[in-house]
């Protein structure tokens, strides 16, 4: 099996003109076999007569152009057509009349340019060489004449018809790949955007405050060990997500997972926000995509928490069980320090492409998603997510 798959891989490596030219050779020796003559397309009913030097000739147009059938279509149907003409004139009646339908079905597929002239002009021919065969002495009927076009007008419509199929595939395929792409693409910013904004935006949050502590060098030295570790875990990180999106990388890797949302809350406490985090239930052994997906609603919510309203107490509730995994993030609006000073955060600015993310991966799992104010001036938001088992 293996060495038959190497030969058609050879075999699909090879020119198309010469994959094509099997299709001529059978047509060109059956027709010089004896026995076969006269049992060839015939159109005119002329009688016929014994093969000479024209014969070849006849047969050769008739056959060997069929490797040019979808390199040059247009040349191949030409040639064919020619010796057809030949071959009815002189009365061959060769099988590599055959070879008149296989060229024009291949047309139909392959012909992009000038398909209405080459129909028409054609048509004229055929008209043409009925008119020569009856002066010829042909004993066909008008209706055999008509009868004969409509097949070859009938394997041209199937032609066309291939042609339009082919190119509908073609654009479904280009489509999906298209498709393909964006989503992968819109996937990549997703993942690049949760993990880098979030570690950033802890660093910076914690940079600005180590400004305006000079004054005392323990919390100095704190703060800056913080900013550290907050870069180290940025990096790793982001190697592991470099692994996750290489096709080629063979090791193990690890996504983040519900469990890992203590260690989520622990950096933001240590960039500042005062975080309260409590959970209700167990998290299922194994929740599928839902326990990252619940992850990143976290992420998002403690990030826009440093970016807006830095200082400002935020709850983390998390509710486990079989069917779901609930969360929900509330921020109050304005931090204890800026609320006293009227200053506003400094912090990176946002684009709303977090939440919009977040909609999307929950959406994805079928789950529920909300982010705004509440009534209560807090910001909050809330997630559903679905761990796909049934309880």
């Amino acid at each position: 099996m293996t060495e038959l798959r190497r030969v058609l891989d050879r075999w699909r490596q090879l020119d198309v003109t010469v994959r094509d030219l099997p299709l001529a050779l059978p047509l060109a020796v059956a027709s010089f076999v004896p026995a076969y003559h006269g049992l060839g397309t015939e159109v005119g009913a002329l009688p016929t007569r014994p093969f000479d030097v024209l014969a070849v000739v006849a047969i050769v147009l008739q056959s060997f152009p069929l490797a040019l059938r979808r390199r040059w279509p247009a040349a191949c149907l030409l040639l064919v057509s020619l010796g057809f003409v030949l071959d009815q004139l002189r009365g061959y009646h060769t099988l590599s009349g055959a070879g008149l339908v296989i060229a024009l079905l291949s047309a139909g597929v392959y012909l992009e340019h000038r398909r209405r002239t080459i129909a028409i002009f054609l048509s004229g021919a055929y008209v043409l060489l009925a008119l020569a065969l009856d002066l010829l002495g042909g004993a066909e009927r008008a209706v055999g004449y008509l009868t004969f076009y409509l097949v070859l007008a009938l394997v041209w419509a199937v032609g066309s018809w291939l042609r339009s199929t082919r190119a509908v595939e073609t654009e479904r395929r280009l489509r999906v790949a298209e498709e393909t792409r964006t989503a992968e693409r819109t996937r990549i910013a997703r993942e690049l955007h949760d993990v880098v904004t979030h570690h950033v935006t802890a660093m910076v949050v914690q940079t600005e405050a180590a400004k305006y502590l000079t004054g005392a060098p323990d919390r100095l030295d704190e703060t800056l060990d913080a900013v550290t570790d907050t870069g180290r875990r940025a990096i790793g990180d982001l190697r592991n997500l470099l692994d996750l999106l290489d096709p080629g990388h063979d090791g193990e890797t690890r996504s983040p997972s519900i469990r890992d949302v203590r260690t989520l809350v622990e950096q933001t406490r240590q960039a500042g926000q005062p975080v309260e985090l409590t959970e209700d239930g167990t998290p299922s052994e194994s929740a599928g995509s839902a326990e990252l997906v619940a992850h990143r609603v976290v992420q998002e919510a403690l990030t826009n928490a440093l970016k807006h309203a830095h200082g400002s107490p935020t709850a983390v509730g998390l509710r486990y069980d079989e069917r779901e995994i609930t969360v929900e993030i509330r921020t109050a609006g304005t931090g204890p320090e800026q609320a006293l000073s009227g200053a506003r955060p400094s912090s990176p600015g946002g684009s709303g492409r977090g939440l919009a993310g977040l909609r999307a991966r929950v959406d994805a799992l079928g789950g529920e998603f909300a982010a705004g104010r509440g009534t209560d001036g807090e910001f909050v938001v809330r997630a559903s997510i679905p761990t796909g088992r049934s309880a």
